[in-house]
Order: C-alpha cells, then structure tokens, then sequence
C-alpha cells in the first residue's frame, strides 16, 4: 500500500465512533522499513496550516483495522473533567 493511498483513508476512533481525520504522514523503522506510527492532525486535514503541535501520532499497534474507505484504530484517552 502506498502513502497516497492511506491519505485518501478516514481515520475513525473504534472506542467512542469519532473521526479523527486523515492520514498526513507514516513514521518508519529505518532499520525494519515497518510502520511505527501515523501522523495525523488535530481537528481536521488542513489544521497543521495554523499552529504548532497540532498533529496526532498513532502507533501502529493501535491500528485495528484497515479498510477500503476507513482506518479503525482503538485509542483511550482520559477526558479531563
């Protein structure tokens, strides 16, 4: 699978059904040439556009599935009150 193709994915959060956006980057393994983790920026595709720290890194292993319109990943974040 190339990166174009992960870029035209929907990322999608299994836990709570949220959209989480899509896919921008891959983080590699030099050594491996594995996918460690995706990149992919806070509230929306183009938000990296307007501030730093603005991307989300997911690892791989949090990748659930892999689907032709979708990614699941299974992330659990605590909310602060």
């Amino acid at each position: 699978m190339r990166l174009c193709e992960f870029q035209k994915k929907e990322v999608i959060n299994s836990c709570d059904c949220s959209k989480i956006g899509y896919v921008t980057d891959l983080i590699f393994d030099e050594c491996s040439g594995c996918i460690e983790a995706i990149i992919v920026p806070k509230g929306g595709r183009f938000c990296f556009l307007f501030g730093e720290d603005t991307e989300l890194v997911i690892p791989f292993q949090c990748i659930k599935r892999i689907g032709p319109d979708i990614i699941l990943v299974e992330m659990h974040e605590k909310k602060p009150c």
